[in-house]
């Protein structure tokens, strides 16, 4: 016997639902994204403190400590403006892509793999295909990395000025973070779909109570962060050099093996477990507890 379907929100709930999470999220993590995004991008051992710090605060490592905290805050606009909108598109848009493939290959995935397991992996298809159609807003996070990670690359220009100048060269490294979005996204969707199906055997996953989406949502980010760590951090490389500089993701992963080992594909794994996946944990639990609230809300 097929599970019952997952009870459709308007659209209106959702993009106010992921929006409301976006806006949360980056209120309360951006300096965490700012360390993480800087330990990504060294290229040196950390085995001290002082080098820790240095990594971290860069040219502020010997200001005083509220100068050091407001360092971790470069790129506030773009973040912002990216943040938002990527969530809006992520977590508003993959239920609609979830409907899609629901209406047109659930029986496939049921002949497959199973009534309840074809369920969770319809989610997580519709994850993946959610985050490949990601790149489209890669500008805004192409900017928001260089502002965290390499401030030297805007040599005074505006954001226009940005624009009317690197034109199609703000998506350099679209086929790496399409590369990274695929699984990770996947992983995303798909462990918080077997949490909801397997762990608290919810028939209709929009029905989770918040601490429910909380635990599912533990269960599916820390799957697609380890998953997508490798393609993350070559992501991040590709990103965080100067807007003239043509090194391909294939040089930057040749020199990392050569250079650094294959552990440095990992390389802040750790910290991104410890920051990072509390932050996607907080904004993907929010959204899908309020994406219901506000439908609730508005009928």
């Amino acid at each position: 016997m097929s599970p019952v379907a997952d009870k459709k929100q308007s659209a209106t709930a959702r993009v106010l639902g992921s929006a409301s999470a976006g806006i949360c999220e980056i209120g309360v993590f951006h300096p965490v994204d700012t360390i993480s995004k800087r330990l990504m991008s060294n290229q040196t051992k950390v085995n001290s403190l002082e080098v820790f710090n240095k990594v971290i605060f860069r040219e502020n490592a010997t200001k005083p400590m509220g100068q050091r905290l407001l360092s971790l805050f470069p790129g506030l606009g773009y973040a912002a403006c990216y943040k938002i909108l990527q969530r809006v598109y992520k977590y508003g848009g993959q239920p609609f892509a979830n409907e899609f493939l629901t209406s047109n290959f659930r029986s496939t995935y049921e002949d497959a793999f199973g009534s309840k397991t074809g369920k969770a992996l319809l989610s997580a298809t519709a994850g993946s295909l959610i985050g490949i159609g990601e790149i489209v807003l890669l500008p805004l996070d192409v900017l928001k990395i260089k502002r965290q990670t390499n401030p030297e690359a805007f040599k005074g220009r505006g954001f226009v000025k940005i624009l009317q100048d690197e034109g199609l060269g703000l998506y350099k490294g679209w086929g790496w973070t399409a590369a990274r979005n695929a699984p990770g996204s996947f992983a995303l969707f798909g462990g918080s779909a077997f949490a909801k199906e397997y762990v608290f055997h919810l028939q209709d996953y929009s029905s989770a109570t918040w601490g429910q989406n909380f635990v599912a949502s533990i269960f599916g980010a820390s799957a697609s962060l380890i998953v997508s760590a490798p393609l993350d951090v070559i992501k991040t490389r590709i990103q965080n050099k100067n807007f003239e500089s043509n090194e391909s993701g294939f040089t930057i992963l040749k020199n990392m093996a050569k250079n650094e080992g294959v552990t440095s594909f990992f390389k802040g794994l750790t910290p991104k477990l410890l920051t990072t996946g509390p932050k996607l944990v907080f904004s993907f639990a929010l959204a899908q507890t309020l994406i219901p609230a506000f439908d609730k809300m508005l009928n």
